[in-house]
């Protein structure tokens, strides 16, 4: 179990490793990196979380987030893998994969979405498709976040009451509940055919939130070679003459009425 850590010490060191993103981040821009990172792991197990920490201070023309539905008709036809290498980062982009390719081995599996040789064709082929790209220049980092079935049942239930967080709960995390073990088998089946030495998972214990995003965001630093730079100073110019030029006045404008608590 990870210790507990307060919440001044999360703050303070959040916002330090949210700094070093934005470096990261114009290191990337500058040296044309491509960078794909993969989050994947148990429903609740705080996945969101984590990737809300890393883009927040980011540029999203640099970093983006992947979330794909449900396949379409035509897409299901398609190579597996087709609708996802579309995402794939050109030069000097990051992209957060909210789930991936590893739904074939997860959900798909466990819910019988695809035929058991679909299935094995895919615990085959990822390694190989994941060595392609890593050999054409990409860097690819994977992420299991791991949670406990007490602190998911707690946090189940907290989506269930709270209003502003139910659409987090669908009808298929219900079900995930009930096959607990079947998806504990498939995460132990795909992490023994994916899990290697060129693209290796990285678990990350998410039952305490605030240390997993810390630990996460500082894992995926450490694991990119980039060096911080100095800010290019700015002028900021000076408003030009406004002679001969009237504003609209403030009476003909609709603005929206001041906050008021209820």
């Amino acid at each position: 179990m990870p210790s507990k850590i307060d919440r001044e010490t999360y703050e303070k060191s959040l916002k330090n490793l949210q700094l070093e993103l934005v470096y990261l981040q114009e290191w990337v821009k500058s040296q044309g990196l491509k960078v794909v990172v993969i989050f994947e792991g148990r429903d609740a197990s705080g996945k969101g979380g984590a990737i809300k920490r890393i883009t927040e201070p980011l540029n999203p023309r640099v970093c983006r987030i992947v979330a794909l539905g449900v396949p379409t008709e035509k897409e299901m036809s398609q190579w597996y893998f087709q609708r996802y290498a579309k995402h794939l980062p050109a030069a000097g982009e990051i992209v957060l994969f909210d789930r991936s390719w590893y739904n074939r081995a997860g959900v798909e599996k466990v819910m019988g979405f695809c035929t058991d040789e679909e299935y094995q064709e895919f615990l085959r082929s990822c390694p190989l498709f994941e060595e392609m790209l890593i050999k054409s220049g990409i860097i690819l980092i994977k992420y299991w976040f791991s949670v406990s079935d007490e602190v998911q049942e707690k946090r189940f239930k907290e989506r269930i009451k709270r209003p502003e967080k139910r659409w987090k709960f669908s009808p298929m995390d219900l079900k995930s509940r009930e096959r607990w073990m079947e998806y504990s088998k498939a995460k132990d089946d795909m992490f023994q055919h994916t899990d290697t030495e060129i693209s290796p998972w990285f678990v990350v214990n998410g039952d305490d939130k605030k240390m997993a995003r810390l630990s996460c965001i500082q894992h995926l630093l450490n694991h990119i070679s980039y060096e911080p730079f100095e800010l290019n100073p700015i002028e900021l110019p000076e408003v030009p003459d406004q002679e001969g030029y009237e504003r609209m006045p403030f009476d003909n404008q609709k603005f929206i009425p001041d906050y008021k608590e209820d």
